[in-house]
C-alpha cells in the first residue's frame, strides 16, 4: 500500500489559516485537516469543513500553547495567569509524571476536546497532538484511552525517517530526530497495542513551519513505500492573532497549490487519501467504526 496523506494543522486557529486550508483543498493536493476546537476560528472552520465533504478532518489535541476547552477553574494547574494553556512543557511534563492532580487535569481537558468535536457532527478521521505533547507517555495513554472512547481509529505518531531527509541532502536536526526515538517507539507501541492505526512514516517535522515547493516536491520523489503522511501549517498571511514566529505559513500554502508538487505526486506510486481509507467505515456512512 502506497497512501500519502498531506494534513494541514491548526484548523480554526484562524480565519487565515481557515482560508488557506480551503485553497489548499480546492486548488492544491490537501487530503486532511485537523481541528483545533478551541481554537478562536473554530466555529468559522467547522462551517467550510462542512462545505468540503472530501476533506478529512480529524482532531488536534491541545494540552500546551493554546485556549482550552474547560474553565480555567477547573483546571487550574494547566493554565497560566491569563487562562491559557501553560508553555512551559518540560515542568509540566514532570508534574504530569508525578502528581495526580496534574493528571485528572489533565484527563478533564482531554475529553473536553474530544467532547467540542463530538458536537461539531464532523466525522473523526484521525487525532494528533499540538507540539507532539503525546511524546509523553502519560498524555499518550490519556489521549488513547480516552479517545477510543469517542471513536479514534488513527494518531499521529511522528516518526520521521532520518535516512529519507539525509538522502535529500537534509543534516540539520537529525540528532534531535534521533534523540526522540525512543519516546517515538513508546508512543507507537502504546497505539498499536490499542488497536489504533499509526502511519509507517510521518514528515514535517523537521521543516515545520519552512515546507517549501521545492521541499515538498523533493520529499514526494522520496517517499519510502506504505501510509505516510507529510503534515503542514498553510495560511494566506505569515503574521496574524496567533501565528508562531518564524513559521512560512504563505509559502507552505503555496507548495501545497505548486505545479512542481502536483508533478511529483503523478511521478509518485502514491495515492492521495486520509487515514480513513485504512480502517474500515460503517456501510453507507463516512463516519468511522466506533471502538468497542
Amino acid at each position: 500500500m502506497n497512501l500519502l496523506i498531506i494534513t494541514a494543522d491548526d484548523l480554526g486557529l484562524a480565519v487565515e489559516v481557515n482560508e488557506a486550508v480551503e485553497l489548499a483543498h480546492r486548488a492544491g493536493v490537501l487530503t486532511a485537516a485537523s481541528l483545533m476546537v478551541g481554537g478562536q476560528a473554530a466555529v468559522d472552520a467547522v462551517s467550510r469543513a462542512r462545505r468540503l465533504p472530501k476533506l478529512s478532518v480529524g482532531l488536534h489535541v491541545v494540552l500546551v500553547d493554546g485556549r482550552p476547552i474547560l474553565p480555567p477553574a477547573r483546571i487550574p494547574n494547566l493554565v497560566d495567569g491569563s487562562g491559557n494553556l501553560r508553555r512551559d512543557m518540560v515542568r509540566l511534563s514532570f508534574e504530569l509524571a508525578l502528581l495526580p492532580s496534574r493528571r485528572r487535569q489533565l484527563r478533564a481537558e482531554i475529553a473536553a476536546q474530544f467532547e467540542a468535536y463530538r458536537q461539531t457532527g464532523l466525522s473523526l478521521d484521525h487525532v494528533d497532538v499540538h507540539k507532539h505533547f503525546h511524546l509523553h507517555p502519560v498524555v499518550a495513554r490519556e489521549v488513547i484511552a480516552i479517545g477510543r472512547q469517542f471513536g479514534m481509529r488513527a494518531l499521529r505518531i511522528p516518526v520521521e525517517p532520518g535516512a529519507v531527509l539525509a538522502r535529500m541532502g537534509q543534516r540539520r536536526g537529525l540528532l534531535l530526530l534521533w534523540l526522540l526515538r525512543p519516546w517515538l517507539a513508546i508512543a507507537r507501541a502504546q497505539a498499536r497495542r490499542a488497536g489504533i492505526v499509526v502511519a509507517d512514516a510521518v514528515f514535517g517535522l523537521t521543516w515545520s513551519g519552512a515546507m517549501s515547493a521545492r521541499r515538498l516536491a523533493s520529499l514526494i520523489d522520496n517517499l519510502p513505500p506504505g501510509l505516510i503522511e507529510i503534515f503542514t501549517h498553510p495560511a494566506v498571511r505569515n503574521r496574524f492573532l496567533g501565528h508562531a514566529d518564524g513559521y512560512g505559513y504563505t509559502g507552505e500554502l503555496k507548495a501545497l497549490c505548486a505545479p512542481m508538487t502536483a508533478a511529483a505526486l503523478r511521478r509518485s506510486r502514491c495515492r492521495l487519501g486520509s487515514y480513513g481509507d485504512v480502517y474500515p467505515r460503517a456501510v453507507g456512512s463516512r463516519e468511522p467504526l466506533r471502538s468497542t
